[in-house]
């Protein structure tokens, strides 16, 4: 009888030892202080396509059941930035989501060689949604964390399109129609990669005489040729063209690695130059800003590195004097993520925005931020303020990373 008792007994003390010392490796100690550590439990991506173009979610798992969203840009083959994020979640699991500058160095800095596009992606999205797991850790919005606010509302503007001077002009109205002070407008005519260049200039001064005509002087219009330009003579004859009509900016007139072009361009451009969307890290735009080439940088929070690193990029600017504009073309996770560093940066000038309350977008989370006369509004919820809804995401997979290609006149591949 005895016996089975004293079994009985041995086994419940190995369990209660076995709980002991998982509870253990849960604490950190500092000093003389404990602390109940959280873990990283499991990194999840979400490959999604509503007919919006792609989008690549990342979600933070932890053991104490709580879990933050991020996304990763959609750069180069999509499926491979989730690979990306996958290959880098073995360094993160196990450790404290709440370390967010010590993971985000785990990851860049363990990868050796500088990380191209594809990797600061899927750092960008593991990155975004640590801030997001802070916040609901800390019960509070995640401006909050950054220093809090330096406004009360988001001044956003929006991309409008059109094929022709007047079909430009119906569209920036539709825009204003809608609330919104500012919109950004590709100010080459369709088909210039196989029109003489003295039509493209001329087609550019049409739709842009066209759109100011169209919506006053009160609203502003930037410009994106999309780093389309090779030349660098040619951008200034661009811009020569295009300046009569105010320009709020002219972004990527020229590829982005040509920084001393850009640099002379914005000596006698006579209109701001913006640009940053496809650099990375605090240490190509330190490059920039140090060649003089821009006035306005457009760093994409969910590929230079994430948010933390956004914030280092603005502070840089903040020092030389120029303003921050995020690039944001993609859904409403990178929204939310643009939205806490505007709402904290006080160099920020404004922000790129796709509505995200109507068409098939609108799917991809519970509820989107409200926008009212032009600009976001501030989430006062825990986090980044949103939900993924992922009920809706297996049945709309990633599509196929295919590109059209730009054929010039004679069959050579131009730029994107």
């Amino acid at each position: 009888m005895l016996q089975p008792l004293l079994a009985d007994l041995g086994i419940t003390v190995k369990r209660g030892m076995l709980c002991v010392i998982a509870c253990l490796s849960r604490l950190r100690v500092t000093s003389t202080n404990w602390r109940w550590v959280m873990k990283i439990s499991d990194v999840l991506t979400y490959g999604v396509n509503m007919g919006d173009g792609n989008h690549i979610f990342v979600k933070v798992l932890t053991d104490e059941h709580l879990y933050g969203i991020g996304e990763a840009y959609r750069v180069g083959p999509d499926h491979a930035v989730e690979q990306t994020v996958h290959y880098l979640k073995d360094w993160v699991i196990g450790e404290d989501p709440t370390r967010i500058e010590h993971l985000w160095r785990l990851m860049y800095n363990g990868s050796r060689f500088p990380g191209g596009s594809m990797l600061n992606a899927a750092i960008s999205g593991i990155e975004t949604a640590l801030w997001d797991l802070k916040g609901k850790i800390h019960n509070t919005p995640v401006y909050q964390l950054l220093g809090g606010r330096c406004r009360d509302r988001v001044r956003a503007y929006l991309g409008t399109g059109g094929g022709t001077p007047a079909a430009c002009a119906e569209a920036a109205l539709n825009a204003v129609r809608q609330g919104f002070t500012a919109i950004k407008m590709q100010p080459m005519p369709p088909g210039r990669e196989t029109m003489p260049w003295g039509s493209v200039l001329k087609g550019a001064a049409q739709r842009l005489e066209a759109v100011r005509r169209a919506v006053g002087d009160d609203v502003e219009i930037g410009l994106d040729p999309h780093a389309q330009i090779f030349e660098p003579v040619r951008a200034w004859e661009l811009s020569e063209a295009v300046r009569p009509y105010r320009p709020m900016f002219f972004e990527e007139p020229l590829r982005p690695e040509n920084m001393e072009a850009m640099a002379q361009l914005r000596a006698k451009a006579g209109i701001p130059i913006a640009t940053g969307e496809m650099l990375y890290t605090k240490y190509e735009f330190r490059d920039l800003i140090a060649a003089g080439a821009v006035d306005i940088l457009q760093p994409d929070l969910v590929l230079c590195g994430g948010l933390m690193e956004g914030k280092k990029i603005a502070a840089l600017a903040e020092a030389n004097y120029l303003t921050v504009a995020p690039h944001n073309p993609l859904g409403p996770v990178s929204t939310a993520v643009a939205v806490h560093f505007a709402a904290s940066t006080p160099n920020f000038l404004i922000l790129e925005y796709r509505i995200d309350s109507r068409g098939p977008a609108r799917q991809l989370i519970r509820k989107p931020l409200d926008l009212v006369d032009g600009h976001v509004q501030i989430p006062e919820t825990p986090g980044l303020g949103i939900e993924l809804n992922e009920e809706a995401f297996p049945d709309h997979p990633l599509a196929n990373w295919h590109r059209t290609f730009i054929r010039e006149a004679d069959g050579n591949i131009g730029y994107q």
